[in-house]
């Protein structure tokens, strides 16, 4: 090979090289990166009902209570439901997967997810989970 052209050779690798570089770099940046997900109750009804979120990675929701009622938001599983149908469970306004939602106002949360799975969203105020306020979850692998 000439001088010449191993000098574009490598002039081209480490274009190569620069442009995987800054994919990583972006696809990192991109990672970090809340995802946005709003979610209305409306009707004493969220919508939309069915979300998914990939695990690890942060999602921001925005809550909009278009209701002229006090709602609230509170993901989980099973045995968390349980306990708040069964008011064992302490006033939850403190984290990030339990918001009240008073009317008319919208909020915002953040939580990442770290393991796949399925979880369901309720407003357990009297009578809410009863009349349809409950949505489902889906947390997808990385």
């Amino acid at each position: 090979m000439t001088p010449a052209r191993l000098a574009v050779s490598v002039a081209l690798g480490g274009v190569a090289a620069l442009a995987a570089v800054a994919m990583v770099a972006a696809a990192v940046r991109d990672a970090a990166e809340p995802v946005t997900i709003r979610i209305s109750v409306h009707y004493s009804h969220f919508e939309p009902s069915l979300v998914t979120v990939p695990a690890g990675r942060p999602v921001t929701f925005v809550l909009d209570n278009t209701d002229p009622i006090d709602h609230e938001w509170i993901v989980g599983d099973a045995a968390l439901h349980e306990r708040h149908r069964t008011g064992t469970e302490p006033y939850h306004d403190s984290r990030p997967t339990e918001v009240s939602l008073d009317a008319g106002t919208t909020k915002r949360t953040t939580v990442t997810f770290e393991q796949a799975g399925t979880l369901t969203f309720v407003c357990h105020l009297p009578g809410h989970e009863a009349y349809g306020m409950v949505g489902t979850l889906v947390v997808t692998a990385p």
